[in-house]
Protein backbone atom coordinates (compact mmCIF):
# COMPACT_ATOMS: atom_id res chain seq x y z
CA UNK A 1 0.00 0.00 0.00
CA UNK A 2 2.89 2.37 0.62
CA UNK A 3 4.21 2.17 -2.95
CA UNK A 4 1.08 3.57 -4.64
CA UNK A 5 0.96 6.41 -2.10
CA UNK A 6 4.62 7.23 -2.84
CA UNK A 7 3.95 7.18 -6.60
CA UNK A 8 0.94 9.43 -6.15
CA UNK A 9 2.91 11.97 -4.11
CA UNK A 10 5.75 11.84 -6.64
CA UNK A 11 3.30 12.50 -9.50
CA UNK A 12 1.84 15.47 -7.67
CA UNK A 13 5.31 16.95 -7.16
CA UNK A 14 6.20 16.46 -10.84
CA UNK A 15 2.98 18.14 -11.95
CA UNK A 16 3.64 21.03 -9.59
CA UNK A 17 7.12 21.49 -11.04
CA UNK A 18 5.77 21.42 -14.59
CA UNK A 19 3.12 23.99 -13.77
CA UNK A 20 5.71 26.19 -12.13
CA UNK A 21 7.94 25.94 -15.19
CA UNK A 22 5.04 27.11 -17.35
CA UNK A 23 4.38 30.18 -15.24
CA UNK A 24 6.52 32.39 -17.46
CA UNK A 25 8.38 32.40 -20.74
CA UNK A 26 11.87 33.86 -21.05
CA UNK A 27 12.20 36.47 -23.77
CA UNK A 28 14.88 38.96 -24.81
CA UNK A 29 14.37 42.49 -26.08
CA UNK A 30 15.74 41.51 -29.49
CA UNK A 31 13.11 38.79 -29.76
CA UNK A 32 10.36 41.22 -28.80
CA UNK A 33 11.56 43.74 -31.41
CA UNK A 34 11.61 41.04 -34.09
CA UNK A 35 8.07 39.85 -33.29
CA UNK A 36 6.72 43.41 -33.05
CA UNK A 37 8.21 44.35 -36.42
CA UNK A 38 6.38 41.39 -38.00
CA UNK A 39 3.09 41.25 -36.11
CA UNK A 40 2.29 44.64 -34.59
CA UNK A 41 -1.08 45.93 -35.75
CA UNK A 42 -0.06 49.61 -35.83
CA UNK A 43 2.79 48.80 -38.23
CA UNK A 44 0.45 46.78 -40.44
CA UNK A 45 -2.06 49.64 -40.51
CA UNK A 46 0.70 52.09 -41.43
CA UNK A 47 1.92 49.77 -44.21
CA UNK A 48 -1.66 49.46 -45.52
CA UNK A 49 -1.92 53.26 -45.64
CA UNK A 50 1.34 53.41 -47.59
CA UNK A 51 0.08 50.78 -50.06
CA UNK A 52 -3.10 52.81 -50.48
CA UNK A 53 -1.07 55.95 -51.29
CA UNK A 54 1.10 53.88 -53.64
CA UNK A 55 -2.01 52.68 -55.47
CA UNK A 56 -3.26 56.28 -55.76
CA UNK A 57 0.06 57.24 -57.33
CA UNK A 58 -0.15 54.32 -59.76
CA UNK A 59 -3.53 55.60 -60.94
CA UNK A 60 -1.90 58.85 -62.07
CA UNK A 61 -0.06 56.92 -64.81
CA UNK A 62 -3.18 57.69 -66.82
CA UNK A 63 -1.68 61.16 -67.39
CA UNK A 64 0.83 59.57 -69.80
CA UNK A 65 -0.58 56.19 -70.80
CA UNK A 66 -3.31 55.69 -73.41
CA UNK A 67 -6.86 54.59 -72.71
CA UNK A 68 -7.76 51.68 -75.01
CA UNK A 69 -11.23 50.14 -75.33
CA UNK A 70 -12.67 47.43 -77.59
CA UNK A 71 -16.34 46.73 -78.30
CA UNK A 72 -18.50 44.46 -80.46
CA UNK A 73 -22.00 45.65 -81.37
CA UNK A 74 -24.90 43.78 -82.99
CA UNK A 75 -28.07 45.55 -84.08
CA UNK A 76 -31.12 45.17 -86.29
CA UNK A 77 -32.97 48.29 -87.47
CA UNK A 78 -35.56 49.74 -89.84
CA UNK A 79 -34.66 53.31 -88.87
CA UNK A 80 -34.00 55.10 -92.17
CA UNK A 81 -30.89 56.90 -91.03
CA UNK A 82 -29.43 53.91 -89.15
CA UNK A 83 -30.24 51.51 -91.97
CA UNK A 84 -28.59 53.71 -94.61
CA UNK A 85 -25.55 54.33 -92.37
CA UNK A 86 -25.16 50.65 -91.57
CA UNK A 87 -25.12 49.71 -95.26
CA UNK A 88 -22.67 52.53 -95.90
CA UNK A 89 -20.34 51.25 -93.16
CA UNK A 90 -20.64 47.73 -94.58
CA UNK A 91 -19.76 49.06 -98.06
CA UNK A 92 -22.77 47.29 -99.63
CA UNK A 93 -24.73 50.30 -100.94
CA UNK A 94 -26.07 49.97 -104.47
CA UNK A 95 -27.84 52.36 -106.86
CA UNK A 96 -31.15 50.84 -105.85
CA UNK A 97 -30.62 51.88 -102.24
CA UNK A 98 -31.05 55.51 -103.28
CA UNK A 99 -34.65 54.88 -104.21
CA UNK A 100 -36.65 57.40 -102.09
CA UNK A 101 -39.17 54.70 -101.19
CA UNK A 102 -36.42 52.44 -99.79
CA UNK A 103 -34.70 55.38 -98.15
CA UNK A 104 -37.88 56.36 -96.33
CA UNK A 105 -39.12 52.84 -95.59
CA UNK A 106 -36.08 50.55 -95.58
CA UNK A 107 -36.20 46.83 -95.05
CA UNK A 108 -34.72 45.40 -91.87
CA UNK A 109 -30.95 45.81 -91.83
CA UNK A 110 -28.55 43.87 -89.64
CA UNK A 111 -25.23 45.33 -88.62
CA UNK A 112 -22.32 43.72 -86.73
CA UNK A 113 -19.47 46.03 -85.80
CA UNK A 114 -16.11 45.71 -84.05
CA UNK A 115 -14.54 48.90 -82.75
CA UNK A 116 -11.11 49.54 -81.24
CA UNK A 117 -10.66 53.01 -79.69
CA UNK A 118 -7.59 54.71 -78.27
CA UNK A 119 -7.29 58.03 -76.40
CA UNK A 120 -3.81 59.41 -75.74
CA UNK A 121 -3.20 62.39 -73.42
CA UNK A 122 -0.64 64.77 -74.92
CA UNK A 123 -0.65 67.80 -72.65
CA UNK A 124 -2.57 67.82 -69.34
CA UNK A 125 -0.63 70.11 -67.01
CA UNK A 126 -3.09 69.81 -64.12
CA UNK A 127 -2.81 66.02 -64.31
CA UNK A 128 0.99 66.23 -64.16
CA UNK A 129 0.88 68.24 -60.94
CA UNK A 130 -1.76 65.92 -59.50
CA UNK A 131 0.67 63.10 -60.17
CA UNK A 132 3.41 65.00 -58.30
CA UNK A 133 1.02 65.50 -55.38
CA UNK A 134 0.21 61.79 -55.30
CA UNK A 135 3.93 60.94 -55.30
CA UNK A 136 4.61 63.35 -52.42
CA UNK A 137 1.74 61.81 -50.48
CA UNK A 138 3.20 58.35 -51.10
CA UNK A 139 6.61 59.50 -49.83
CA UNK A 140 4.95 61.04 -46.77
CA UNK A 141 3.25 57.74 -45.97
CA UNK A 142 6.57 55.94 -46.42
CA UNK A 143 8.24 58.15 -43.80
CA UNK A 144 5.19 57.87 -41.55
CA UNK A 145 5.52 54.08 -41.66
CA UNK A 146 9.22 54.37 -40.83
CA UNK A 147 8.49 56.65 -37.87
CA UNK A 148 5.80 54.26 -36.65
CA UNK A 149 8.42 51.52 -36.61
CA UNK A 150 10.80 53.81 -34.68
CA UNK A 151 8.06 54.60 -32.16
CA UNK A 152 7.22 50.92 -31.69
CA UNK A 153 10.92 50.18 -31.11
CA UNK A 154 10.96 52.90 -28.43
CA UNK A 155 7.73 51.54 -26.95
CA UNK A 156 9.30 48.06 -26.81
CA UNK A 157 12.23 49.58 -24.88
CA UNK A 158 9.77 51.14 -22.45
CA UNK A 159 7.61 48.02 -22.04
CA UNK A 160 10.60 45.72 -21.66
CA UNK A 161 12.15 47.97 -19.00
CA UNK A 162 8.80 48.09 -17.19
CA UNK A 163 8.80 44.31 -17.14
CA UNK A 164 12.37 44.31 -15.81
CA UNK A 165 11.39 46.81 -13.13
CA UNK A 166 8.34 44.76 -12.17
CA UNK A 167 10.48 41.64 -11.65
CA UNK A 168 13.06 43.67 -9.68
CA UNK A 169 10.26 44.92 -7.46
CA UNK A 170 9.10 41.36 -6.84
CA UNK A 171 12.65 40.29 -5.90
CA UNK A 172 13.06 43.22 -3.49
CA UNK A 173 9.73 42.55 -1.81
CA UNK A 174 10.39 38.82 -1.59
CA UNK A 175 13.64 39.58 0.23
CA UNK A 176 11.80 42.12 2.37
CA UNK A 177 9.24 39.43 3.24
CA UNK A 178 12.04 37.03 4.19
CA UNK A 179 13.55 39.71 6.42
CA UNK A 180 10.15 40.48 7.96
CA UNK A 181 9.52 36.79 8.64
CA UNK A 182 12.99 36.47 10.20
CA UNK A 183 12.24 39.47 12.42
CA UNK A 184 8.90 37.90 13.36
CA UNK A 185 10.66 34.70 14.33
CA UNK A 186 13.10 36.65 16.54
CA UNK A 187 10.21 38.63 18.02
CA UNK A 188 8.26 35.46 18.79
CA UNK A 189 11.28 33.96 20.57
CA UNK A 190 11.86 37.15 22.53
CA UNK A 191 8.17 37.29 23.46
CA UNK A 192 8.29 33.72 24.75
CA UNK A 193 11.32 34.59 26.84
CA UNK A 194 9.56 37.68 28.17
CA UNK A 195 11.83 40.23 26.52
CA UNK A 196 9.10 41.71 24.30
CA UNK A 197 5.49 42.70 24.79
CA UNK A 198 2.60 41.43 22.73
CA UNK A 199 2.22 44.86 21.09
CA UNK A 200 5.76 44.57 19.66
CA UNK A 201 4.94 41.20 18.14
CA UNK A 202 1.76 42.59 16.62
CA UNK A 203 3.74 45.43 15.03
CA UNK A 204 6.00 42.85 13.39
CA UNK A 205 2.99 40.87 12.16
CA UNK A 206 1.51 44.06 10.67
CA UNK A 207 4.78 44.62 8.82
CA UNK A 208 4.68 41.07 7.43
CA UNK A 209 1.12 41.61 6.20
CA UNK A 210 2.04 44.92 4.56
CA UNK A 211 4.93 43.34 2.66
CA UNK A 212 2.71 40.45 1.53
CA UNK A 213 0.18 42.94 0.13
CA UNK A 214 2.93 44.89 -1.64
CA UNK A 215 4.32 41.65 -3.06
CA UNK A 216 0.92 40.66 -4.41
CA UNK A 217 0.56 44.06 -6.10
CA UNK A 218 4.07 43.69 -7.56
CA UNK A 219 3.17 40.31 -9.04
CA UNK A 220 0.08 41.84 -10.59
CA UNK A 221 2.29 44.53 -12.12
CA UNK A 222 4.43 41.77 -13.64
CA UNK A 223 1.32 40.40 -15.30
CA UNK A 224 0.27 43.87 -16.48
CA UNK A 225 3.69 44.60 -17.98
CA UNK A 226 3.75 41.17 -19.60
CA UNK A 227 0.29 41.68 -21.09
CA UNK A 228 1.38 44.98 -22.59
CA UNK A 229 4.29 43.23 -24.29
CA UNK A 230 1.79 40.67 -25.63
CA UNK A 231 -0.33 43.53 -26.97
CA UNK A 232 2.65 45.06 -28.77
CA UNK A 233 3.51 41.65 -30.26
CA UNK A 234 -0.15 41.03 -31.17
CA UNK A 235 -0.04 37.86 -29.06
CA UNK A 236 -3.58 36.99 -27.96
CA UNK A 237 -2.40 34.12 -25.73
CA UNK A 238 -1.14 36.72 -23.19
CA UNK A 239 1.72 34.58 -21.97
CA UNK A 240 3.47 35.76 -18.82
CA UNK A 241 6.93 36.79 -19.98
CA UNK A 242 10.15 37.14 -18.05
CA UNK A 243 13.06 39.24 -19.37
CA UNK A 244 16.18 37.25 -20.13
CA UNK A 245 18.33 40.05 -18.71
CA UNK A 246 18.00 42.16 -15.58
CA UNK A 247 17.43 45.88 -15.17
CA UNK A 248 20.81 47.62 -15.25
CA UNK A 249 22.11 51.12 -15.94
CA UNK A 250 22.57 51.75 -19.66
CA UNK A 251 25.11 54.27 -20.91
CA UNK A 252 24.68 55.94 -24.30
CA UNK A 253 26.56 58.82 -25.88
CA UNK A 254 24.01 61.62 -26.10
CA UNK A 255 26.36 64.58 -26.46
CA UNK A 256 25.42 67.28 -28.99
CA UNK A 257 22.24 65.48 -29.94
CA UNK A 258 19.72 67.71 -31.71
CA UNK A 259 16.57 67.44 -33.76
CA UNK A 260 17.30 66.49 -37.36
CA UNK A 261 15.03 67.58 -40.18
CA UNK A 262 15.77 64.19 -41.72
CA UNK A 263 13.80 62.51 -38.93
CA UNK A 264 11.08 60.40 -40.61
CA UNK A 265 8.07 62.17 -39.09
CA UNK A 266 9.49 65.60 -40.00
CA UNK A 267 10.22 64.38 -43.53
CA UNK A 268 6.65 63.07 -43.70
CA UNK A 269 5.30 66.52 -42.87
CA UNK A 270 7.65 68.08 -45.43
CA UNK A 271 6.36 65.79 -48.19
CA UNK A 272 2.78 66.43 -47.08
CA UNK A 273 3.42 70.16 -47.58
CA UNK A 274 4.90 69.39 -51.01
CA UNK A 275 1.72 67.48 -51.86
CA UNK A 276 -0.45 70.46 -50.94
CA UNK A 277 1.79 72.73 -53.02
CA UNK A 278 1.50 70.44 -56.04
CA UNK A 279 -2.30 70.28 -55.67
CA UNK A 280 -2.47 74.08 -55.57
CA UNK A 281 -0.45 74.24 -58.80
CA UNK A 282 -2.69 71.58 -60.34
CA UNK A 283 -5.76 73.70 -59.56
CA UNK A 284 -4.07 76.67 -61.24
CA UNK A 285 -3.09 74.59 -64.29
CA UNK A 286 -6.74 73.54 -64.68
CA UNK A 287 -7.34 76.98 -66.21
CA UNK A 288 -5.17 76.01 -69.19
CA UNK A 289 -6.38 73.94 -72.18
CA UNK A 290 -5.82 70.21 -72.57
CA UNK A 291 -4.50 68.48 -75.69
CA UNK A 292 -5.49 64.84 -76.35
CA UNK A 293 -5.10 62.57 -79.36
CA UNK A 294 -7.71 59.97 -80.29
CA UNK A 295 -8.21 57.27 -82.89
CA UNK A 296 -10.40 54.29 -83.74
CA UNK A 297 -10.42 51.30 -86.08
CA UNK A 298 -13.81 49.84 -87.05
CA UNK A 299 -14.90 46.59 -88.76
CA UNK A 300 -18.47 46.05 -90.09
CA UNK A 301 -20.55 43.29 -91.73
CA UNK A 302 -24.15 42.16 -92.05
CA UNK A 303 -23.21 38.72 -90.75
CA UNK A 304 -21.98 37.88 -87.26
CA UNK A 305 -18.26 37.49 -86.74
CA UNK A 306 -17.50 38.72 -90.25
CA UNK A 307 -15.63 41.88 -91.28
CA UNK A 308 -15.79 42.65 -94.96
CA UNK A 309 -15.64 46.46 -94.43
CA UNK A 310 -13.31 48.51 -92.28
CA UNK A 311 -12.22 52.06 -91.64
CA UNK A 312 -10.21 54.18 -89.24
CA UNK A 313 -10.39 57.60 -87.60
CA UNK A 314 -7.56 59.64 -86.07
CA UNK A 315 -7.42 63.14 -84.70
CA UNK A 316 -6.48 65.50 -81.90
CA UNK A 317 -8.58 67.67 -79.65
CA UNK A 318 -7.67 70.88 -77.86
CA UNK A 319 -10.28 71.50 -75.17
CA UNK A 320 -10.57 74.40 -72.82
CA UNK A 321 -13.08 74.75 -70.02
CA UNK A 322 -13.22 78.52 -70.05
CA UNK A 323 -15.63 79.08 -67.18
CA UNK A 324 -17.24 76.78 -64.65
CA UNK A 325 -18.96 79.34 -62.52
CA UNK A 326 -16.91 80.10 -59.41
CA UNK A 327 -16.16 76.43 -58.74
CA UNK A 328 -12.60 76.50 -60.08
CA UNK A 329 -11.72 79.76 -58.34
CA UNK A 330 -13.04 78.46 -55.03
CA UNK A 331 -11.12 75.21 -55.43
CA UNK A 332 -7.89 77.11 -56.06
CA UNK A 333 -8.43 79.30 -53.01
CA UNK A 334 -9.12 76.24 -50.88
CA UNK A 335 -5.94 74.44 -51.97
CA UNK A 336 -3.93 77.60 -51.33
CA UNK A 337 -5.33 77.84 -47.79
CA UNK A 338 -4.51 74.15 -47.21
CA UNK A 339 -0.96 74.80 -48.38
CA UNK A 340 -0.52 77.73 -45.98
CA UNK A 341 -2.00 75.70 -43.14
CA UNK A 342 0.41 72.83 -43.88
CA UNK A 343 3.41 75.19 -43.81
CA UNK A 344 2.32 76.63 -40.46
CA UNK A 345 1.76 73.16 -39.01
CA UNK A 346 5.25 72.15 -40.17
CA UNK A 347 6.87 75.14 -38.43
CA UNK A 348 4.79 74.55 -35.30
CA UNK A 349 5.80 70.89 -35.24
CA UNK A 350 9.50 71.76 -35.50
CA UNK A 351 9.18 74.25 -32.62
CA UNK A 352 7.17 71.82 -30.51
CA UNK A 353 9.68 69.03 -31.13
CA UNK A 354 12.58 71.30 -30.15
CA UNK A 355 10.74 72.24 -26.97
CA UNK A 356 10.17 68.56 -26.24
CA UNK A 357 13.86 67.79 -26.79
CA UNK A 358 14.97 70.52 -24.37
CA UNK A 359 12.59 69.18 -21.76
CA UNK A 360 13.81 65.62 -22.33
CA UNK A 361 17.43 66.73 -21.84
CA UNK A 362 16.55 68.31 -18.50
CA UNK A 363 14.67 65.19 -17.44
CA UNK A 364 17.72 63.11 -18.30
CA UNK A 365 20.05 65.32 -16.26
CA UNK A 366 17.64 65.19 -13.31
CA UNK A 367 17.51 61.39 -13.56
CA UNK A 368 21.30 61.23 -13.73
CA UNK A 369 21.65 63.29 -10.53
CA UNK A 370 18.88 61.37 -8.82
CA UNK A 371 20.56 58.09 -9.70
CA UNK A 372 23.67 58.95 -7.69
CA UNK A 373 21.65 60.22 -4.73
CA UNK A 374 19.43 57.14 -4.56
CA UNK A 375 22.49 54.88 -4.80
CA UNK A 376 24.06 56.60 -1.77
CA UNK A 377 20.76 56.48 0.13
CA UNK A 378 20.48 52.75 -0.62
CA UNK A 379 23.97 52.06 0.72
CA UNK A 380 23.27 54.07 3.87
CA UNK A 381 19.93 52.38 4.55
CA UNK A 382 21.49 48.95 4.04
CA UNK A 383 24.23 49.71 6.57
CA UNK A 384 21.67 51.12 9.01
CA UNK A 385 19.58 47.94 8.74
CA UNK A 386 22.64 45.74 9.33
CA UNK A 387 23.54 47.63 12.50
CA UNK A 388 19.99 47.66 13.89
CA UNK A 389 19.49 43.97 13.11
CA UNK A 390 22.64 43.04 15.08
CA UNK A 391 21.60 45.26 17.97
CA UNK A 392 18.07 43.78 17.98
CA UNK A 393 19.49 40.26 18.23
CA UNK A 394 21.40 41.40 21.30
CA UNK A 395 18.30 43.03 22.78
CA UNK A 396 19.73 46.54 22.40
CA UNK A 397 17.30 47.84 19.74
CA UNK A 398 13.58 48.56 19.79
CA UNK A 399 11.33 46.52 17.56
CA UNK A 400 9.85 49.67 16.05
CA UNK A 401 13.32 50.95 15.11
CA UNK A 402 14.20 47.68 13.40
CA UNK A 403 10.91 47.64 11.51
CA UNK A 404 11.51 51.21 10.40
CA UNK A 405 15.00 50.29 9.16
CA UNK A 406 13.62 47.29 7.22
CA UNK A 407 10.90 49.43 5.67
CA UNK A 408 13.36 52.16 4.76
CA UNK A 409 15.79 49.71 3.15
CA UNK A 410 13.04 48.17 1.03
CA UNK A 411 11.84 51.62 0.00
CA UNK A 412 15.33 52.75 -0.96
CA UNK A 413 15.81 49.62 -3.04
CA UNK A 414 12.57 50.26 -4.87
CA UNK A 415 13.45 53.95 -5.33
CA UNK A 416 16.86 53.02 -6.71
CA UNK A 417 15.47 50.61 -9.32
CA UNK A 418 12.72 53.07 -10.20
CA UNK A 419 15.41 55.71 -10.78
CA UNK A 420 17.42 53.28 -12.93
CA UNK A 421 14.26 52.78 -15.01
CA UNK A 422 13.70 56.55 -15.27
CA UNK A 423 17.35 57.09 -16.27
CA UNK A 424 17.24 54.41 -18.98
CA UNK A 425 13.86 55.63 -20.19
CA UNK A 426 15.14 59.22 -20.46
CA UNK A 427 18.06 57.98 -22.57
CA UNK A 428 15.78 55.93 -24.82
CA UNK A 429 13.43 58.88 -25.29
CA UNK A 430 16.31 61.20 -26.22
CA UNK A 431 17.49 58.65 -28.76
CA UNK A 432 13.95 58.45 -30.16
CA UNK A 433 13.72 62.26 -30.46
CA UNK A 434 17.11 62.64 -32.13
CA UNK A 435 16.91 59.61 -34.42
CA UNK A 436 17.34 60.34 -38.12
Amino acid sequence: MKKPIFISIFSILINALVLNAQEFSLISKAEVLDIVSKNNTSIKISEAEFNQAKADYAQTNAVFLPNITASYTALSTTNPLMAFGSKLNQAILTQADFNPTLLNNPNQVKNFGTKLEIQQPLLNLDGIYQRKAAKSKMEAMHFKTERTQDYLAFEVDNAYMQLQLAYKTVVVLEKALEAANATKKLADNSFKQGYLQRADVLNVEVRVTEVKNQLQTAKSNVQNASNYLSFLMNDTSYTTYKPSDSLTILKTNLENKNISKNRPDIKAMEFATNAYEAMNKADKMAFLPRLNAFGSYELYDNEIFQADANGYLIGAQLSWDIFQGSKRFGKTQKSKSELEKSKLEYEQYINQTTLELNKAKRVFLDAENKLELTRLALEQSEESLRIRTNRFKEGLEKTSDLLQAETQFAQKQLEYYQTVFEYNYAQAYLQFLTKE
